[in-house]
């Protein structure tokens, strides 16, 4: 972690060995992400209920690049979060899974768009099932009837605006898919 962990505690007095298990538990969260900026930890007990002792709450919240990661209950009002230890477990488990969506997402290739070429029908032969593209710079692109996508090859008519994606074919360039422009 870049900066110091936080930690606070609500409505309970400071506890050194619960602090220290906070402070171990939250060293171990540099294994799932070595982007963690900033981590605070709120540990809080809330208040008597008739049939069960007093539940401990623990808050997480974690900074990374370009997210703030926040858990904020990890299996609340559960009769085993009378002990704060058990509390702290959940919520960094919780937070560790988080950490490493988080790090699935970040190693992602980045996705581009690719604008695919863009010509006109300049010949279409439905005895045969296939046409001819014509590119902006005069090429002539080979289809057949099952490149088209979306659209009917019955209904195409010389001149009708396409886009299509281009690959290397034994007589020359020939479009995979031809989607036309409406």
């Amino acid at each position: 972690m870049k900066l110091p962990l936080q930690i606070t505690f609500r409505h309970l007095e400071h506890s050194p060995s619960l602090e220290a298990r906070i402070r171990e538990l939250a060293s171990k969260l540099d294994r799932f992400s070595a982007h963690i900026m900033r981590c605070h930890v709120i540990v809080q007990a809330s208040h008597h209920h008739h049939h069960r002792g007093v539940l401990y709450d623990c808050h997480l919240d974690i900074t990374v690049p370009d997210v703030e990661i926040g858990i904020r209950r990890a299996h609340p009002g559960s009769h085993s979060h009378e002990d704060p230890y058990v509390a702290l477990r959940d919520v960094f488990r919780a937070a560790r899974r988080k950490l490493e969506d988080y790090e699935r997402k970040r190693r992602r290739p980045v996705r581009t768009y690719v604008e695919l070429p863009a010509g006109r029908i300049h010949e279409l032969d439905s005895e045969r099932s296939f046409g001819r593209i014509q590119t902006a710079d005069g090429r002539l692109v080979y289809f057949h009837r099952t490149s088209v996508v979306g659209y009917r090859f019955e209904d195409l008519t010389t001149g009708i605006q396409v886009h299509f994606s281009e690959e290397g074919g034994d007589s020359g360039p020939q479009a995979r898919t031809v989607h036309v422009i409406p």
